[in-house]
């Protein structure tokens, strides 16, 4: 039996009292003291995991003054505080045990463009790509590139000091501040800028802040005072030192001081940044972009120099492993042509090489490294295999997506040892680096571990991440051996082992870096800013009077909670344990599929990340209860009895349960994290196993009996459609149904029904011994149409259409018997059913399909069940039946029709989302069939439309559907003539109808339009 769950994990008394107080303040922003909340906030992008007391959102910066100001006073003078942002962090360093502030929800305005001075003013949670979406039609953009730019704040890149591609050129983030606005810790605020040195003699020229004018006076003397220890002691790289930047508070010449500079890069330790001015870079002119291929990795290391030499913008590389990753992914659609294979080579490096800027100066370069490479190439030199080049900016878009997403594809690598970042962002001499990547293989070679490399190799940047298992002591234990040994391995180059990514828990690792006395500078100014140690604790350094650092390598992982969970069960939820953090879900763009429902809410909960964590814990709570979780997936539901009184009840029992319920319950199940997840995380998948399991203790709501029963319950209702639809459509019944049921505008029955539409049809009359005895040589003049719920029933037409289209190609369709998919039943968790229903169609189709007539069917979301859950759920019993979408098998058919002369016709196909994401160039199939047939076609990138399957019919979600279809789709669809709009998915179109006014045609419906001309 499911068990009432306790996470024993309740808030300090110090904490409630002080979020009681917050609460009776003046503060506007969110309080979240949600177990569910709290958990999603204990992890970033690393292998830690800290648990907060509670979450803090504020509205605005004076939210973040009253919430300093309160905690300053005698009463909460021991509650500590960490600023987050995106949580992209790969060294825990947002995470805390104290309270976050996550300035991403709400703080996350572009303030103002100064596009004639070449500035912009931002909050600190504003998303980088979501800045230059703002800054690209004044002709600028922020130019400090990192991998996860579609979610990181501002505010974390000034705050670990980002860096990334084209850092060569463009610099880091602190190259960039202009000036910052901060909330020091008693609550007042401080304004940083360059200051002449002349200023400072007089404290009231540099702040009207005491507090701000003692830190600037203090801080800019011991720099001077150390100057000679600071040019000495720190590495001199492009990347150079991060985490309190003694070096660069001072210019050259000792004429200027920036405060800023100290901030940048200090990880929220000394103050929260709320605010900040930065320089912008102009757009370049041209972009032109060289692939060059290698036979080895070391080979595409060792021409890195020259490739620098030769004044590129970029110089990125990637190892054969993160390649053949990439292969895997559906982003290897987008850049397969522009990374071709090198005939009868094998490609085990890759270097990406950019010039960008003005077009004479950009082809000068370009036309020189093409003859470099084609000299080398010829003599065999240097390893060099080929290149391709590539000058239009899609496609060099479409290249650093891969390279970016490469971060996270690491962690699909088959095993229970995955790659992972803990000293990954380590920075050397350039000139150093092919000799100091040979010496960190050899380290990890020793160990006997796989890893995969990638990173910025014109900065003396490599992204290692070694292959471990966080659930196996043994692996903890050799992290912290193999931290170590590159920690030391990076200052014998010359290096650091934090170049990009911050600092985190590595904070052990400064002494060795700055020495004894520069660390203890940085102590005295950790001290000065936060006296009690309240402001990220633990992190970086500590004031000098506090004790060590209470973070380090060693901290609490995630491992070690996950690994109470048996390996057992673990194996049962994949999806669950496989989710590392990366946050590619968090994705700030309303024109990306994935995800909407955190799209749509602001609620990171509300993410597939979110829903893992919290499912993790739930599985680990099981196990501590002694539950045997795969027992339990079988296990029958308690009594009728008990389940009432058991919901009646749940208001007042606490149980973890409902929290993970809140969280699954409003996934859309549009399945297009299974797709765009880099390590593919099927949120929809362990749903289903979770409400399985859920609703044995407790009652399911009226309406997933209504949606689990539909398939069945179709053929009976459309024996009397009209009588239906007056049943089920008028005023009172809707009404009905909205409060009883919670269901909401649902669509009528098609009247005349599909089977009025083809009476008498040579379609109709479906006979097996019949088609079994067509001569082999004639069947494939055949197309078996395979029937869906929501097509054959409520779109009758369409079906009819599709027939109508086989027809004008010169084929016979048959339209076979109508068989339940099972997809509702499986989204709602009915696991037994779902497994029931597929067999039995499995077995239907599996006997149609030696008949080797093609199966076609014509919604895609119900296809691909037959691919995915089927084959989840049957295995080797479902068989080796194939249904073809309709433009799959469309892509065949042309191959053998002669194409039609242009015809002046023009559409746009909007695409359904797990359609989108499980077949990424179903774009490029419809285009080509399109053209094919006379006419163009154009697809449109959007997010979803809100509607997803019956997700939008139910109440509770309406206000949410509207807001994802208002968030793309609306205005999308305002630009376009109606006549001119297709869409694939019968969710969509149901969509549009609800929210447009008009119902858009399906592109099968417009290709018979095409064919008839």
């Amino acid at each position: 039996m499911l068990p009432l769950l306790s996470h024993q994990q309740t808030l300090e008394p110090v904490y409630l009292a002080y979020l009681d107080a917050l609460e009776q303040s003046e503060y506007s922003g969110d309080i979240d003291k949600r177990y569910s909340a709290r958990l999603v906030q204990a992890t970033d992008n690393s292998v830690y995991q800290f648990l907060p007391q509670a979450v803090l959102y504020p509205k605005n910066q004076q939210d973040i003054q009253i919430a300093l100001t309160l905690a300053a006073t005698d009463a909460f003078c021991s509650v500590t505080f960490s600023a987050r942002g995106g949580g992209t962090g790969t060294n825990g360093q947002s995470l805390t045990h104290g309270l976050i502030l996550d300035v991403s929800r709400y703080m996350n305005r572009v303030l103002e463009v100064n596009a004639e001075q070449g500035w912009v003013r931002v909050e600190a949670g504003v998303v980088k790509d979501a800045l230059n979406d703002a800054l690209r039609p004044h002709g600028f953009f922020f130019s400090p590139d990192l991998s996860t730019s579609n979610r990181a704040t501002i505010g974390g890149m000034i705050n670990t000091d980002a860096s990334g591609a084209g850092s060569l050129v463009y610099g880091k983030t602190s190259d960039h501040v202009l000036a910052l606005r901060s909330v020091l810790i008693d609550g007042s605020v401080l304004d940083t800028q360059p200051l002449d040195a002349g200023l400072l003699c007089n404290p009231d020229n540099i702040s009207d802040n005491p507090l701000g004018q003692k830190l600037i006076s203090a801080v800019a003397a011991v720099c001077r005072e150390k100057r000679t220890q600071i040019e000495n002691q720190f590495p001199k790289l492009n990347r150079f030192l991060t985490g309190y930047d003694l070096k660069h508070v001072w210019n050259d010449n000792l004429t200027q001081f920036d405060l800023s500079r100290i901030l940048t890069g200090s990880e929220g330790t000394l103050a929260v940044i709320t605010e900040a001015k930065l320089n912008l870079t102009p757009l370049p002119t041209e972009r032109a972009m060289v692939n060059i291929k290698y036979d080895s990795f070391q080979s595409a290391l060792r021409h890195a120099p020259s490739l620098v030499a030769a004044r590129a913008t970029v110089v990125e590389t990637v190892d054969s492993k993160v390649l053949n990753l990439a292969r895997e992914d559906i982003v290897w659609h987008s850049v397969s042509d522009l990374i071709q294979e090198v005939p009868g080579k094998v490609i085990d490096g890759l270097n990406m090489v950019e010039f960008a800027g003005d077009t004479v100066e950009v082809e000068q370069k370009l036309a020189s490294l093409e003859a470099v490479l084609t000299e080398q190439i010829s003599k065999g030199e240097c390893g060099v295999l080929g290149y391709q080049v590539t000058q239009d900016k899609p496609s060099i878009e479409k290249i650093y997506g891969m390279r970016k997403k490469a971060v996270g594809l690491l962690g699909a690598t088959k095993g229970r040892r995955k790659p992972i970042a803990f000293a990954e962002d380590t920075a050397v001499p350039p000139e150093k680096l092919a000799d100091y990547i040979m010496e960190f293989r050899a380290v990890l070679d020793g160990h006997n571990l796989q890893y995969g490399m990638f990173g910025h190799v014109d900065a003396g940047v490599l992204h290692v991440r070694p292959a471990l298992d966080m659930c196996d002591v043994e692996d903890e234990k050799l992290l912290r051996v193999i931290s170590d040994q590159v920690a030391a391995l990076t200052l014998k180059y010359g290096g650091l082992m934090w170049g990009e990514h911050g600092k985190g828990v590595r904070g052990e690792y400064g002494p060795s870096v700055f020495g004894d006395e520069l660390y203890g500078v940085l102590q005295d100014i950790k001290g000065l800013f936060d006296p009690d140690n309240r402001l990220n604790p633990g992190k970086l350094v500590a004031p000098k009077h506090t004790g060590a650092l209470y973070y380090d390598i060693d901290s609490a992982k995630r491992g070690k909670f996950d690994r109470q969970i048996p390996i057992e069960v673990r194996d049962a939820f994949p999806d669950v344990m496989n989710c590392n953090g990366n946050g590619l879900c968090f994705n700030y763009s309303s024109y990306s599929p994935m995800c909407p429902s955190f799209k749509v809410t602001g609620d990171r909960v509300q993410s597939p990340k979110g829903r893992a964590g919290l499912m993790r814990e739930w599985l680990r709570l099981l196990e501590a209860e002694g539950v045997d979780v795969n027992a339990l997936a079988k296990a029958k539901p308690l009594g009728l009895l008990q389940r009432v009184q058991n919901t009646l009840n749940a208001q007042r029992d606490y149980d973890y349960s409902h929290e993970v319920m809140e969280s699954l319950k409003g996934c859309l199940a549009c399945k297009a994290c299974s797709g765009q997840c880099p390590v593919k995380v099927d949120v929809p998948k362990f749903r289903a196993q979770f409400f399985n399991i859920y609703y044995q203790r407790y009652l399911r709501p009226a309406k997933d009996y209504l949606v689990a029963g539909i398939e069945d319950s179709l053929p009976l209702m459309a024996a009397a459609p009209r009588l239906t639809n007056f049943a089920a459509q008028n005023p009172l019944s809707q009404w009905v149904i909205k409060k009883a049921i919670g269901y909401v505008d649902a669509p009528a029955l098609s009247v005349p029904t599909l089977k009025q539409r083809l009476d008498g049809h040579a379609s109709r009359g479906y006979d097996l011994a019949a088609l079994q005895a067509i001569p082999e040589e004639a069947r494939s003049q055949f197309v078996l149409v395979v029937q869906d719920p929501f097509n054959s029933f409520y779109d009758s037409g369409l079906v009819l259409r599709f027939i109508q289209l086989i027809e004008k190609l010169g084929l016979k369709p048959v339209l076979l018997p109508y068989k339940p998919n099972g997809k509702p039943t499986h989204i709602k968790g009915f696991l037994d059913k779902f497994a029931k229903t597929a067999q039995s169609s499995a077995d239907f189709l599996n006997q149609v399909h030696k008949l080797g007539m093609p199966m076609v069917g014509i919604d895609p979301a119900l296809v691909l069940c037959y691919r995915d859950e089927y084959r989840e759920v049957l295995g080797a019993n479902r068989g080796h039946f194939e249904v073809k979408l309709a433009n799959e098998w469309l892509l065949n058919v042309i191959k053998d029709l002669p194409a039609k002369a242009a015809q002046g016709k023009q559409y746009t196909w909007f695409s359904h989302c797990t359609e989108s994401t499980a077949k990424p160039n179903t774009a490029n199939e419809w285009t080509k069939i399109f053209a094919h047939f006379g006419a163009k076609l154009t697809a449109v990138n959007l997010g979803c439309c809100g509607m997803a399957g019956t997700y939008g019919h139910e109440a509770e979600n309406l206000e949410r559907s509207k807001a994802l279809f208002e968030m793309s789709w609306q205005q999308t669809l305002a630009k376009i003539e109606q006549p001119q709009v297709l869409v694939s998915g019968y969710s969509c179109r149901t969509q549009v109808k609800r929210f447009a006014g008009y119902k858009p045609k399906h592109p099968l419906e417009a290709l018979l339009e095409l064919a008839n001309i």
